[in-house]
């Protein structure tokens, strides 16, 4: 098994993080309110970018549970899920049908373009859609919703570009800090975190 493990990964920032200090207009909270819709890159955000490689040439992947349950939490809350990722992967589309995400787009060189398509697949608005991801072919999708976000450990242009920045690394937890964020700016945190037990496995 060959262990890869990409190279020049970003330290979080210090100081204030949650709100990017360049964005001027709405605050992150007020984008948050309105959105139906999270969509999210993979490979440095999902999980910390690192794969592991197989004999066969297959790539492995880890997730993280925490995350997981953030998407579960979303589902109950209404709030529809998505991915975006340039690579392709039958891991991700096992986790994937497991943790009931069905806007899965794998193999994806324009994801601005996919984004359009998605917008008129569920008759939403950019505004109604947030985005969070960690690098740069992440950051045309990141100029074109209402809400993005970036990881903790995301390169500079795309933290300069979200409009919140999680305090959590990719692969670490930065998905389930976001979900949670746009939770609690849309009220639904207090009554959504008394209804977890009514996820069948929330280790998923």
């Amino acid at each position: 098994m060959f262990l890869y493990r990409p190279l020049g990964r970003r330290t979080p920032m210090t100081g204030k993080i949650g709100v990017s200090p360049k964005k001027k207009g709405k605050s992150p909270k007020e984008r948050a309110r309105p959105v139906e819709m999270i969509l999210m890159d993979v490979d440095g955000t999902l999980t910390d970018g690192t794969l592991m490689v197989l004999p066969d040439g297959e790539e492995v992947k880890a997730y993280n549970v925490r995350d997981g349950l953030g998407i579960l939490l979303a589902h109950l809350a209404g709030i529809r899920l998505g991915i975006i990722t340039g690579k392709t992967s039958k891991s991700l589309e096992k986790r994937a049908e497991r943790l009931r995400i069905y806007d899965v787009h794998q193999g994806i060189l324009d994801k601005k373009k996919k984004l359009l398509e998605i917008l008129e697949k569920h008759r939403l608005t950019p505004e109604r859609v947030a985005y969070i991801g960690d690098d740069l072919g992440d950051l045309a999708v990141m100029k074109s919703v209402g809400l993005a976000a970036a990881v903790a450990d995301a390169h500079p242009e795309i933290r300069k570009s979200a409009h919140y920045v999680c305090r959590a690394a990719g692969g670490k937890g930065a998905v389930r800090e976001f979900i949670e964020f746009v939770l609690e700016s849309q009220d639904k945190w207090g009554e959504i975190k008394t209804r977890a037990h009514e996820i069948r496995n929330p280790n998923d």
